[in-house]
């Protein structure tokens, strides 16, 4: 028995930590390893003696036996020196400064390597650079192309040379570069040179051209020679698989290229040494001049399906004749239509190639099997997963899937190939039992809703019914959606996705528009506050648009009130958001910055709370003075105030305002503002402040120092003048009453000045104070070219001159009457002139004229053109019945008024019977321009006749009209008759239309808002009987004109509300259903959602017995709407019942530790496995008699279904609550320790101490184990602790 050593626990731990991970063993202490405890070798392997003696020799298996490679450093470092005659840069006033400093930290950054400058005493560079290797040789070519001067040289080689100077891909030409620090220039393959061209230092180009000509001299030692061969017989000096010429180029060290069967070539070219090469070329020659003795042909037919197989993968099944047989099998090129193989070879080996041609085109078939396309992918399964199976069992067998094809094309050894299709068949027909699909049409814009947010409802369709769904994509803008998979799963998802299709239709879509620039306030931080939103609103969908797009629109859908509420709230958020992104830029000089600020952001943290508004101040290292104040208007003005007042406290800030006209703002501000920021940055930084546009304030302000504000207000003033000078103005006086003679009729005078001068006049408005004022605005020399005009024509205005005209008596009175009316239309045409009638009853004929000559001239030629339509004016009567004289006025007299205008005539209504004095004259229009109602006391003579004759031989005769009807026109003969004509076609007409008395009261309309719509839409008046009278007659009054239309509009109303009636009758259909009231509430639903729906689905009106009126039947629903639809409607409820009725109620004892986690955050759990087995799952109330048990309601199926699955849960969540209890219980503390048994400690077998009879090492002692030596206390640092 081997004695063992012992060690306790507690000291082999500190062994053992410094071991690696892998090297420890570590193993749970059964029965059978305390009996057999491992050797001191296992346990302690010895370290090795000489690493360096272990390199080759074969090591011993142990823990230590790794080999240790020894590890490069990643970092070299190289010295350059640069001779002084070849720096580039001597003239340096000091060492590192200047370009080459520059130059070096560009290295530097570029290739990641470290540089070190030094001067050495000759004035020569010497430069250390650190690094990686590649890093130092790209520095290092840097260093010598950018800090040495350059030389140049050209060696000479042969042009065949060239390419391998360049290496492949240039490869060997770039190393050449790094390792000389040269650039060498190779020419073109098409320039005829043979110079190759070096640039770099004088040792460098000695380098590269040295390496250049070495390259050279080992091509020359080299041949090429190239022997045509027939192409028939290059397989037989390639042999099979190549390994015939292949032997010979190992043989003879020549590279020997045989050209591929693809390429029509005969030379196999030869490129080594000399020698060598003779000899490679004379063993290919004779191998062909033998086969070209020996061999013989044979053609045969194949079929071009088989050539494949015959050719094999890669041309293995050509290479294993050719090895077997040593015939050589010629095929024609994939794209002939040949069928003809050749074999060539020796005679007595030709049959047996001949047979393993056949074989290998009759080893493989070409079957289909069919199967329909929308199968194709079930057949290959999950990842390939069925498919997978049958190429594992026959890997030989290729298998085709076409798309758009309904067959599977089957390929490869005969037998494996039938066995694959027996497969696919069975696999085929059992798919088409029991699988169906079905083609659906939904809009595509309505897709991505049933997809849901990253596939949720498309995925949850899928589990729950078992079929596949393809949705095409968004590109295709195709409605096509297929459902694929288990009959009945493929119906019910199909209904689910047309139902949720036509919740979609009938939600509303409603775009709102608020600028882009709030969307991102909106959305908030991290989306915080557009989910604020959504869960106020879930049933409504927010699309923001992308910033990209740069769109104001965003997009709400959903159910239209709950998108009515949303877009009400959004409004209201914006409203405030508007309200509060007023913003105001305010001028700060920089040096005052910190001082708004204040110490630790004092100063502008108060402002910000006492004022409630957002100031941002420009970076430090920004050039901008302004600080920006976002708040409420009156905010941010005591905010600014404030802001300024502190500067205004801290430095001598002048402030002036300067006076410049408002129309010159503009101007002076330029293009973009550049002007006045010139002026500000040329004046030391002050501030200038124009009035806000539109403000007719000519008041600039001007703020900064007091010298640089003087300067400002100077350049301010002097850049106005020069605006003045450029752009001229004069304003001159003249009454008002000459204005219109100046502007001339059609504004003719005026123009004139304007064409002739080139300058603008602009006279003054009604709103104007000053009316006197005439402003001329131009180029000088035209503003005074119309002023001298203006005043010439003012001044002959002002030359007043009396003059006189003979008017008759008669036509004095047409002059003077209606206060003048006639008078002072002249007065204002013709320049304030002033006509002087003589006064009535005087027999005068002398009418005096006092004004400017040019005014008078006119007025006298104007009163003499009325005079001449008086004396040709004739006087016609119109008989039209009184009780139509108003409807022939029209509106305020509008249809009089606008005769008068066209036909130039006077019209005069008679006075009504009532009151016969009362007459309503409406004048000439060339005589006055407004209607007058007055009253005539003497009778009114026309042409000389008696009026007060006329009329009562009028009255005495009874056929002739009434005097209160005949309305006198007075004008030109051809305009009184024109004139009549218009007032006898404005006599209104009365028409009546049959129309049911029922509908009469619909035509009416609330409030006569219907017939008054149809009165003012047709022009007539319509009159609708009495309802006592039950009259089923409607008259229609209006123009001729008119009433056509009126009475087709009165008709087209009556058929619709007839049509409305028969509506109204067919929906007002009522069906009663008997229904439990237990069912009562589940046909609801929750929040109405079920009834909701059923309501809309059938347009339908469902009505519930009242639970408080004990008169109604409580099992009676109640259901109104087209017979069709309550019948469709009361199914569905019948449906439901049907389905209620078959539903069970079970208790399932569930243990209340789990409730809460089943239940879930606010019930969304079980709301989730709710819908997902459609039943009803009740909890126990707190108190419950049983708190375990939980009551699930519904179908059979689906109740077993449930319980089984909260059971499952139960078991799972149970088992983390014991967890949990039993992790709670272990973490109080123990109420008593348990004696623990005497550690055996670590033993181990065979330790050295055993070969004599020596002790044990005793653990404890400090001699036999010493320490490391006490600990080091940290180094503490006068700056605390290092991090």
């Amino acid at each position: 028995m081997s004695s063992v050593a012992v060690l306790t626990q507690e000291s082999f731990a500190e062994h053992r930590s410094g071991l690696v991970p892998q090297q420890i063993k570590v193993a749970t202490l059964s029965s059978e390893e305390e009996s057999d405890p491992p050797t001191y070798k296992d346990a302690f392997p010895p370290l090795p003696e000489k690493a360096a003696c272990l390199e080759n020799t074969q090591e011993p298996a142990g823990a230590w036996s790794n080999k240790i490679r020894p590890i490069k450093a990643s970092i070299i470092t190289q010295v350059f020196h640069v001779p002084l005659e070849e720096r580039k840069y001597k003239d340096m006033n000091q060492f590192g400064e200047g370009e080459q400093a520059k130059i070096c930290l560009e290295i530097m950054q570029r290739t990641g390597a470290h540089l070190e400058l030094s001067l050495a005493k000759d004035q020569g560079l010497s430069i250390m650079v650190s690094g990686k290797l590649d890093a130092v040789m790209k520095a290092r070519k840097d260093i010598v192309a950018r800090l040495q001067t350059q030389a140049s040289a050209t060696v000479a080689i042969p042009k065949e040379h060239h390419r391998f100077v360049i290496g492949k891909n240039g490869e060997k030409l770039q190393d050449l570069e790094l390792k000389t620090a040269t650039k060498i220039q190779i020419p073109r393959p098409d320039d005829a040179s043979n110079q190759i061209r070096i640039t770099g230092t004088k040792e460098g180009i000695e380098k590269a051209r040295h390496e250049v000509l070495l390259i050279s001299a080992e091509q020359d030692k080299r041949a090429v020679e190239r022997l045509e061969v027939e192409k028939a017989f290059h397989p037989f000096i390639a042999g099979p698989y190549n390994r015939l010429v292949g032997e010979i180029m190992q043989e003879t060290g020549t590279r020997i290229n045989i050209p591929p069967p693809s390429v029509n070539r005969t030379e196999i070219v030869f490129t080594g040494e000399k020698e060598q090469l003779a000899q490679a070329v004379a063993r290919i020659k004779k191998i062909y001049e033998e086969k070209k003795k020996k061999t013989t042909t044979i053609a045969v037919e194949v079929k071009k399906s088989q050539h494949k197989y015959v050719i094999g993968p890669k041309g293995n099944s050509l290479q294993e004749i050719l090895e077997r047989t040593g015939v050589s099998v010629e095929m024609p090129p994939s794209d002939s239509i040949s069928e003809t193989v050749i074999l060539r070879g020796e005679p007595e080996k030709l049959g047996q190639a001949l047979t393993e041609v056949y074989a290998k085109a009759n080893s493989f078939a070409v079957s289909s099997v069919s199967a329909p396309s929308w199968l194709h992918r079930f057949i290959i399964g999950k990842k390939g997963q069925n498919l997978a199976r049958i190429t594992q069992q026959m890997p030989k067998v290729h298998i085709e899937f076409t798309e758009g094809e309904d067959r599977i094309t089957l390929e490869g050894p005969t037998e494996d190939v039938s066995v694959a299709q027996e497969q696919i068949e069975a696999m085929v027909k059992d798919l088409i039992n029991r699988m169906d699909y079905v083609e659906i049409n939904i809009d595509h814009k309505f897709h991505r809703h049933l997809i849901g947010k990253s596939g949720a409802n498309i995925n949850r369709i899928k589990d729950q019914y078992k079929v596949s769904v393809r949705i095409p994509p968004d590109s295709e803008k195709s409605s096509l959606v297929r459902i694929e998979g288990d009959p009945q799963g493929v119906q019910q998802a199909k209904r689910e996705l047309l139902e949720l299709a036509s919740r979609m239709e009938n939600e509303r879509t409603k775009d709102l528009i608020i600028e882009q620039r709030f969307h991102r306030t909106i959305i908030g931080q991290k989306g915080e506050r557009i989910r604020e939103i959504r869960d106020k609103f879930p049933e409504v969908i927010i699309n923001f648009p992308d910033p990209a797009q740069k769109s104001d629109i965003v997009q709400l859908r959903g159910p239209k009130n709950e998108v009515e509420k949303c877009t009400k709230y959004m409004q209201k958020m914006v409203a405030d958001l508007v309200e509060n992104s007023y913003s105001i830029s305010v001028p700060i000089f920089k040096q005052f910055h910190k001082n708004i600020i204040g110490k630790g952001g004092a100063n502008i943290k108060k402002i910000r709370e006492e004022s409630n508004t957002k100031i941002d101040l420009p970076a430090e290292n920004s050039n901008s003075e302004t600080i920006v104040i976002t708040g409420k208007r009156a905010n941010c003005e005591a905010a600014r105030s404030r802001i300024l007042s502190i500067q205004k406290d801290l430095a001598n800030i002048a402030e002036v305002e300067v006076c410049i006209p408002a129309r010159l703002h503009n101007s002076l501000i330029g293009t973009k503002g550049r002007l006045i920021r010139s002026v500000m940055e040329e004046c030391g930084g002050v501030h200038i402040h124009f009035p806000v546009e539109g403000s007719g304030s000519d008041t600039v302000i001007i703020r900064g120092p007091s010298s640089d504000v003087e300067k400002a207000k100077k350049q301010l003033l002097h850049l106005a003048e020069e605006k003045q000078t450029r752009s001229f103005t004069v304003d001159i006086r003249a009454k008002p009453e000459y204005h219109k003679f100046l502007i001339g009729k059609g504004g003719g005078k005026i123009r004139k000045v304007r064409d002739s001068t080139g300058a603008r006049i602009i006279f003054p408005t009604a709103e104007d104070k000053d009316q006197d004022l005439i402003t001329i605005i131009g180029k000088e020399d035209a503003v005074r070219e119309a002023q001298k005009e203006l005043e010439a024509l003012i001044q002959n205005l002002d030359n007043v001159v009396e003059d006189c005209m003979l008017v008759d008596p008669r036509h004095h009175r047409h002059f003077v009457i209606r206060r003048g009316q006639v008078l002072r239309e002249i007065a204002e045409e013709y320049g304030g002139v002033m006509v002087s009638f003589p006064r009535s009853g005087s027999q005068s004929d002398r009418v005096t004229l006092k004004g400017a000559k040019d005014c008078v001239e006119a007025a006298k030629k104007r009163i003499q053109e009325i005079i001449e339509d008086l004396e040709a004016q004739v006087t016609m009567e119109c008989a039209i019945p009184q009780k139509f004289h108003r409807s022939v006025m029209g509106p305020k007299g509008s249809r009089i008024q606008q005769i008068t205008r066209d036909y130039n005539v006077q019209i005069k209504f008679p006075d009504r019977e009532e009151n016969p004095g009362l007459v309503l004259l409406l004048p000439h229009p060339a005589r006055g321009r407004r209607a007058a109602i007055h009253s005539v006391e003497p009778p009114v003579q026309e042409n000389g006749d008696d009026a007060g004759e006329a009329r009562d031989t009028r009255e005495a005769d009874p056929g002739s009209p009434r005097r209160c009807d005949i309305i006198i026109i007075s004008g030109r003969k051809e305009k009184c008759e024109a004139a009549k004509e218009a007032l006898e076609a404005l006599v209104p007409v009365t028409i009546e239309v049959e129309v049911p008395f029922d509908l009469h009261r619909y035509i009416i309309g609330q409030k006569g808002s219907g017939i008054r719509r149809m009165m003012d839409e047709f022009e007539v008046n319509i009159h609708v009987p009495a309802p006592e009278l039950q009259s089923g007659t409607i008259a229609i009054t209006g123009l001729t004109a008119h009433l056509d239309r009126a009475k087709a509009g009165l008709l087209e109303r009556v058929r619709e509300l007839q049509a409305e009636q028969e509506d109204r009758a067919l929906r007002s259909f009522k069906l009663s259903v008997t229904v439990d009231p237990k069912y009562h509430p589940k046909i609801i639903g929750r929040k109405g959602a079920v009834i909701t729906q059923i309501r809309l689905e059938h347009d339908v009106n469902i009505q519930f017995p009242d639970k408080d009126d004990g008169s109604q039947p409580q099992d009676q629903i109640t259901i109104t709407g087209y017979e069709k639809n309550t019948e469709a409607a009361r199914d569905a409820i019948l449906k439901i019942v049907g389905e209620l009725e078959q539903m069970v109620s079970e208790d399932v004892p569930l243990d209340h530790r789990v409730h809460a986690r089943i239940i879930g955050a606010r019930g969304k759990a079980i709301r989730k496995i709710m819908d997902e087995f459609k039943v009803d799952i009740r909890f126990p109330q707190s108190g419950a008699l049983d708190p375990n048990c939980v009551t699930v309601t519904g179908l059979p199926e689906n109740v077993e279904e449930a319980i089984d699955h909260i059971l499952n849960l139960e078991e799972e969540y149970l088992a983390d609550v014991v967890d949990s209890e039993a992790l709670q219980v272990h973490m109080k503390p123990p109420v008593r320790e348990e004696p623990k048994a005497p550690s055996k400690g670590f033993v181990v077998r065979d330790a050295p101490w055993t070969a004599g009879n020596e002790k044990a090492p005793d653990m404890s002692s400090s001699e036999e184990f010493p320490s490391f030596g006490a600990q080091v206390a940290p180094k503490t640092l006068p700056w605390g602790p290092k991090r």
